[in-house]
């Protein structure tokens, strides 16, 4: 036999409304009191009523929370409670039965203080610097003349006429997609966000420009939020920051890629001066032009002055002048040439005449005679026996006779 199932366990035995409502409520009774800090975003205060309703937003989040206090608290907060203010509350949850609605019922509130919030933002721009986030080498440049440029400002701003009216003055060309969101309050930062992803994934946007005029440190605060900041760093299009006045500066200005002090100085930095780039350009052609005129000037003297040059003004002087040295040269060489000719043929000549008076033939001349036995010259008797052929030589021809043998008594040679 089957046990029957506890109420509200299964479909034949459900919980009524009433008694589920009782159990949540004596559920959300049991957390107690909490301490929540977060951006008022909206404040409903009724006539004739002692309750005031609040809706507290987080400000880095799509997250809020339903608050219910007394009028009188309201009235007598710290500081003015409007939307917007960033508020520390204490409070404790609670579970409305009869409409089914959660809230936290708050019995403090305390305004966040000026300096509390200059210390958070000092305390995430060192956070920042310290992930490197204000590094310039992440800067990216800003093109020289951007096809389109993004705006992220409020509807109907100031900000937003100053750079429209600013840059369509410098460059009429130039055209924008513009995208107005809140600049303040506690829905700021999510609808810059959207709106900063969606013009940086468009292809035709160069260069987007974040333009706010100024305000309070409360007012600013959505420009000095992480998840802004966070955002403008993963961006891959140039940001530009023209956020409040010169002294502002919120961090989304230390992160992205441009500051500008104001949205006109925004408007000035994005796009060149037509007027400003039409002179530039007359005056650089200008330059160019007299640049150019000078060098040919230059040049041409160089020509004229190389010309004016005696090698070139009389080519064969140059020439000439050599050949007057040349003819000198080759008169003094030719007559070098012949004395030295006329001294070694005087000296040829002593030479001749020291060999004609030593040589055979004055021998010969003076009545001596060669005597030759074929090719050998006698110059012993013994070397003629008899009947050897000889061959005599005079001073004026030669005859030939045959030997006899030696003449023993006289020591010479018969001859016929």
């Amino acid at each position: 036999m089957s046990t029957p199932a506890a109420q509200g366990q299964s479909a034949e035995h459900p919980f009524p409304v009433r008694s589920v409502a009782i159990r949540v409520a004596g559920w959300i009774e049991k957390l107690g009191s909490v301490w929540v800090e977060g951006q008022i975003a909206q404040m409903t205060v009724r006539p004739n009523t002692k309750t005031v309703f609040i809706t507290l937003r987080d400000p880095a989040a799509e997250m809020s929370l339903p608050l219910t206090c007394s009028r009188d608290l309201v009235v007598n907060a710290p500081v003015k409670l409007t939307e917007g203010t960033r508020v520390i509350v204490c409070g404790k949850p609670s579970f409305y039965t009869g409409r089914g609605t959660f809230s936290l019922r708050v019995n403090e509130i305390r305004a966040v203080g000026i300096g509390e919030l200059l210390a958070r933002i000092e305390r995430l721009r060192r956070l920042l610097e310290a992930e490197g986030l204000f590094d310039p080498r992440l800067k990216r440049p800003v093109p020289f003349l951007p096809g389109t440029v993004g705006l992220i400002t409020g509807r109907a701003s100031a900000a937003e006429r100053d750079v429209v009216s600013v840059a369509g003055t410098r460059w009429p060309a130039v055209r924008f997609a513009i995208r107005n969101t809140a600049v303040q309050g506690p829905t700021a930062v999510a609808q810059i966000v959207a709106a900063l992803a969606e013009l940086d994934a468009d292809p035709a946007v160069e260069v987007i420009v974040l333009a706010r005029g100024g305000g309070s440190v409360e007012d600013l605060l959505p420009f000095s939020d992480e998840t802004l900041c966070r955002a403008i760093v993963a961006a891959r299009t140039p940001i530009v920051s023209a956020i409040g006045h010169e002294p502002d500066t919120p961090l989304c200005d230390l992160v992205a890629d441009l500051r500008a002090a104001t949205p006109t100085d925004a408007a000035k930095r994005i796009v060149p001066d037509a007027a400003a780039e039409s002179a530039l350009i007359v005056d650089l052609h200008r330059r160019c032009t007299r640049a150019l005129r000078n060098w040919v000037d230059r040049e041409d003297a160089v020509v004229a002055g190389l010309r004016r040059r005696p090698v070139l003004a009389d080519p064969l002087a140059a020439v000439a002048a050599r050949a007057e040295e040349i003819g000198r040269a080759r008169a003094a060489i030719r007559r070098d040439i012949d004395r030295r000719v006329s001294v070694e043929s005087e000296r040829v000549g002593h030479l001749a005449a020291r060999l004609a008076t030593l040589g055979p033939a004055a021998t010969l001349a003076r009545g001596y005679a060669v005597v030759t036995a074929g090719d050998r010259v006698l110059r012993s008797a013994a070397d003629a026996p008899s009947g050897t052929p000889l061959r005599i030589r005079l001073a004026d021809g030669a005859v030939t006779a045959r030997s006899d043998g030696p003449d023993l008594s006289t020591g010479e040679t018969d001859e016929q």
